[in-house]
């Protein structure tokens, strides 16, 4: 009787092991599951992956605003400044100006740098016959100019082929622009300034009345306007005669636009000043403290550009709302098509 039930126990203890494997087996087999199902996330961080290419896609075909900067950085906006979608350059030398003409965008910078393109999103290196930085470009008179370093000067009816002018100086060049009918005006270090009547085959040293460093320079509503360090501002009708006027700031200023009926120009520490009548300027917030290097007006909106990747854009240039470039590089110059 004894062995009887000492048998039955043994039994019925084999039972209750076995079926505690069996519930080990089911729980590693649900692990095992659960780690299959830990795949298929990994399997959506390869949809991570591909990022790039949803930037891409986000990246429209149309470009309204083109921002270049160092190490090759090009941004596009299509929606009137409001986000921004980097480009490949194809190159990793800096970029400080860009323009628009003739159905072209043309972006100039170090070591003689040249890119131009027809959309703003795939761009082509063009050989410029220098080894100068080129600091700014504009168009006119069916011209492409580009000026840079020692007085460095190229002209280009395409923006592919390029020709090496005389400009009479050996001062580096910051600025240059078109009046719209036949002049080119460019500015520069120490107070220089030089106008041409024939796409720059002959050059005219005029007297700015400052030794003081002329960063930019623009031709809008029948007048020329310069300005430079120090908070430097000076206006002509013509280039050819120049009058200072009282900015009201010491602060360099770096860049200059017009639109919306308004002058305005910015600089360092978010120096933004601006004038109706390009004599009396009014100094306008911007809300932020890092140098502003480039400003433009299109598609109506005023777009400045400027140290660690800062965007601005306004409506009117009176109330500013940053925006997220996507870099922290200084961004030098921004042009509307």
């Amino acid at each position: 009787m004894k062995k009887g039930l000492l048998i039955l126990l043994i039994f019925c203890f084999s039972l209750t092991i076995i079926s505690c494997s069996d519930q080990k087996e089911e729980s590693t087999e649900t692990a095992t599951t659960t780690t299959d199902d830990t795949t298929t996330t990994d399997d959506t961080t390869t949809t991570d992956d591909t990022t790039t290419t949803d930037d891409t896609t986000t990246c429209d075909s149309t470009v309204s605003f083109v921002a270049v900067g160092p190490d090759g950085t090009i941004l596009t906006s299509s929606d009137n400044g409001i986000s921004w979608c980097s480009r490949t350059a194809g190159i990793s030398q800096s970029l400080f100006g860009i323009t628009y003409g003739n159905s072209t965008f043309v972006a100039v910078g170090a070591n003689g740098t040249i890119l131009t393109s027809s959309d703003g999103i795939s761009w082509t290196s063009r050989t410029s016959g220098t080894s100068k930085y080129l600091y700014e470009i504009t168009y006119g008179s069916s011209t492409f100019m580009a000026v840079g370093q020692t007085g460095t000067i190229l002209t280009s009816s395409d923006g592919t082929s390029w020709d090496n002018k005389t400009s009479g100086t050996t001062t580096n060049l910051k600025g240059v622009t078109h009046d719209g009918v036949g002049l080119f005006a460019t500015v520069g270090e120490s107070g220089t300034i030089l106008t041409s009547p024939d796409n720059g085959s002959t050059w005219t040293s005029r007297t700015s009345g400052t030794s003081n460093g002329l960063n930019g320079v623009i031709n809008r509503n029948n007048a020329f306007v310069v300005v430079g360090g120090s908070g430097t501002i000076l206006t002509s009708s013509g280039a050819a005669t120049w009058t200072s006027r009282t900015s009201g700031s010491s602060n360099n200023l770096t860049g200059i636009t017009y639109g919306n009926s308004t002058f305005m120009a910015v600089g360092a520490n978010g120096t933004m000043l601006t004038s109706t009548d390009n004599t009396s300027w009014t100094t306008t917030g911007s809300g932020i403290s890092n140098t502003l290097w480039g400003v433009i007006y299109g598609k109506s909106a005023f777009v400045v550009v400027g140290q660690s990747g800062t965007i601005l854009t306004s409506s009117d240039g009176i109330s500013w709302t940053s925006r997220s470039s996507g870099t922290i590089s200084h961004l030098e110059d921004v042009i509307s098509n």
